[in-house]
């Protein structure tokens, strides 16, 4: 046998990895698997040809059978998302050879290959569903080799057997299809001797699943509980205890906690709701979806439950006594995972605060009107597309109609190209800037341009369109504070 490279399915899976839709697994745990597909051996010919040669024989064709099914079980645990230990059985089938030869004869050879192996496995994500994995390994491989010869070829010794430790590895790439449930492809070389004196490899190219013991289950999707209605106003008014009067829904983007500009209009409604009514209390309720672990979720969401509480206190002077923060990590879904907008939908802020009889309070203030509109750019371009001109035309009236608004111009893109991401977020703002300044006269002094990078994403950038969604330019209007 010799080397026989595996170069191009390295690649070849590499790229699968990049382009199919992706959770990485992040269960621990024992599990079990296995996997089926073809073994490649090369036929060690040159060798051969030398061993007949030296026996006074010339070699006047040689074909080989190089290709068998090859399949292995397996069993591991895995002791974080990065790395795992693997053992198993193996068998990669069996390959043969007929050489003809002058004087007339011929040899047949045989080989077949398996044994024992022991991997440590280590996982990369790509995304929160799909990872390349990498293996090294060793294995105790049994070579049983048979020889046959025909004609003026005598063998005289048609049977051999070995059993040696060597050592293997392999790259592939796996998608979590459910909690329990791992799809796998991999391209794994397996080094072995062939018990006549030659070293040389035998490739195994496979698909195959593995199965999680005790995978943790995502919470099941709750419907949301209904608000009661506002207790009607008695005369005079008086403020009520009764609780989930108004819900602040605020949305969040993907790992992140900061308060947005576009979410401080929403804030402050609930401010103006608790001046109004200053013995009235919040609660701030965090939520998140079921990206990432249970422990990392329930952090993020009381964080963002805290920050809009320190928002309200540090802008809006609302006393701290009157707010509370609590966190419901990904225990508390307003729609399904299994979608991207329902993950979007479950990254959410919401106020629970007493009632009082006269709800005016909960309408947005006519002196701080804020709009926002986005627009999507092609990949790795900030070229405004002239879909979005007439839209712009209309941002501008609007500004021109009302003198005291400024504008901000938010940059954004995916994370295609990490080194240009920054640029050309700030790029693309700038470009819209520039054309209403060019295009429709807009005082540049009242335009603020921003660029975030890939930092700020409103989906995981998964799928082709995903990636359009996040390469984009956010205008928010509002009134200087």
């Amino acid at each position: 046998m010799k080397t026989n490279k595996i170069t191009q399915a390295i690649g070849a899976l590499a790229i699968l990895g990049m382009s199919v839709p992706a959770v990485a697994a992040d269960q621990t745990g024992w599990f079990i698997g296995g996997s089926g597909g073809r073994a490649h051996a090369t036929i060690a010919e040159k060798e051969i040809i030398a061993d007949l040669l030296a026996a006074g024989f010339e070699t006047t064709d040689f074909s080989t059978d190089r290709k068998d099914f090859g399949y292995k079980l397996f069993a591991g645990y895995q002791f974080n998302p990065k790395f795992a230990i693997e053992a198993g059985y193996f068998d990669l089938g069996t390959f043969d050879y007929t050489a003809t030869t002058d004087p007339s004869g011929s040899k047949f050879g045989t080989l077949s290959f398996s044994g024992w192996n022991l991997d440590f496995v280590g996982t990369m994500p790509l995304t929160e569903r799909a990872a390349l994995i990498g293996r090294f390994g060793v294995h105790e491989g049994k070579t049983n080799t048979n020889f046959v010869g025909t004609g003026a070829v005598n063998v005289l010794t048609p049977h051999y057997q070995s059993k040696d430790f060597d050592f293997k590895i392999g790259v592939g790439y796996q998608y979590q299809i459910s909690d329990s449930w791992t799809f796998r492809l991999e391209a794994e070389r397996f080094r072995m001797d062939d018990a006549v004196g030659n070293a040389g490899d035998i490739d195994l190219f496979s698909m195959g699943v593995i199965y999680r013991f005790g995978a943790r289950k995502h919470a099941p999707v709750a419907a949301p509980a209904p608000a009661p209605a506002p207790t009607p106003a008695p005369a005079p008014p008086v403020a009520a205890t009764e609780q989930y009067c108004s819900a602040l829904e605020m949305q969040f983007e993907i790992g992140q906690d900061s308060v947005e500009r576009v979410n401080r209009e929403h804030i402050q409604v609930l401010a103006t709701f608790m001046t109004t009514y200053p013995t009235t209390k919040a609660i701030i309720q965090g939520h998140t979806d079921n990206v990432g672990t249970i422990e990392d979720n329930q952090a993020l969401s009381e964080q963002r439950a805290q920050r809009v509480v320190d928002f309200l206190i540090r802008e809006h002077r609302i006393a701290a006594s009157r707010l509370s923060a609590v966190g419901y990590g990904e225990t508390r879904p307003t729609a399904s995972n299994s979608t991207v907008e329902g993950q979007q939908a479950n990254r959410r802020i919401n106020a629970v605060i007493d009632c009082a009889n006269d709800m005016a309070g909960l309408s947005t203030l006519p002196a701080r009107t804020t709009l926002a509109m986005a627009l999507e750019f092609d990949a790795n371009s900030a070229t405004v597309d002239a879909k979005y001109h007439h839209q712009l035309e209309n941002v501008a009236k609007y500004l021109h109609a009302n003198p005291d608004l400024i504008v901000t111009l938010e940059g954004h893109t995916d994370n295609a190209n990490p080194a240009m991401a920054q640029a050309i977020s700030e790029q693309r703002a700038q470009n819209v800037a520039d054309y209403l300044v060019n295009h429709f006269r807009v005082d540049r002094s009242r335009l603020n341009v921003e660029g975030f990078g890939a930092t700020r994403r409103d989906t995981y950038n998964i799928t082709a369109s995903h990636r359009q969604d996040n390469r984009r330019v956010n205008i928010i209007l509002g009134y200087p504070k």
